[in-house]
């Protein structure tokens, strides 16, 4: 954004959202949101604030920026439908088969607002002058066959293992360590104990091998307290789910031991 031009303004998140009341008030024109699993709290975006986002775009002739990036994995039901088809012409709609497929596979889309296709058009004309054809051609075929749906159908079933994996593993070895975020995607965030110190829960499980990452992180203000941990599960077996959790369970309960 900085590279642009642009002055990226953070907006507070709730258990519901984005909070478009802040939102409203940074007097902004774009917002770029995860409605399907906010990234790093993994929120869902409540239908109450996402009707109010929308209301929002259009009193300002604003564009709201929908990255939508694993949605395809949710675990509490069917995938909840994206911002961009209840306003099409506010929405710019992103995606990609980077979380589906493989991040070697530089494809992705956009859905854009008509107002805005043709200067969106140009600019990735300029910018690369295209995306390879064969790999395009390729995605196309293994979407058309109906292989691409049935390999998300096979990884939701594998992701969804690993998620009650992490679960089962923290309710034996930290209950006292409550887990949001987890009805889809790859990460769930572990809300510590109060009073815990983030960055030497993290020191002290890479000392025993386990890499954690702690929400300050992606904190605007980089602030510690809540300590919290976003602990991500995509390509950690179940077994290394639990071994991992096990090794650290005193680590996050906060133990004299740990």
């Amino acid at each position: 954004m900085r590279a642009a031009g642009l002055t990226p303004v953070p907006v507070p998140v709730d258990a519901h959202g984005i909070d478009v009341t802040a939102l409203e008030a940074t007097g902004a024109r774009a917002v770029i949101v995860t409605p399907a699993h906010q990234w790093p709290t993994g929120v869902l975006l409540a239908p109450e604030r996402r009707h109010a986002l929308l209301g929002w775009a259009r009193r300002h002739d604003a564009y709201v920026i929908e990255d939508d990036y694993d949605a395809e994995f949710r675990y509490d039901g069917e995938p909840v439908g994206a911002l961009q088809g209840l306003a099409a012409d506010r929405v710019v709609s992103i995606g990609t088969v980077s979380k589906s497929l493989a991040p070697a596979l530089r494809i992705g889309w956009l859905l854009s607002p008509p107002a805005l296709t043709a200067q969106v058009t140009e600019l990735k004309r300029i910018a690369d002058r295209g995306t390879p054809t064969l790999d395009q051609l390729a995605l196309a075929r293994l979407i058309e066959s109906g292989r691409y749906d049935r390999h998300l159908r096979r990884m939701r079933t594998l992701y969804g293992s690993r998620c009650t994996a992490l679960r089962a593993a923290l309710a034996e070895h930290a209950p006292a360590v409550r887990l949001t975020g987890l009805a889809a995607g790859f990460h769930a965030v572990a809300h510590l104990p109060g009073g815990a110190d983030e960055q030497k829960v993290i020191d002290a499980a890479r000392a025993r091998r386990v890499g954690l990452y702690g929400m300050s992180a992606w904190r605007t203000s980089r602030a510690t307290d809540p300590p919290r941990l976003v602990l991500g599960f995509g390509d950690v077996t179940e077994r290394g789910i639990a071994e991992g959790i096990a090794a650290v369970g005193a680590v996050l309960r906060g133990s004299p031991d740990g």
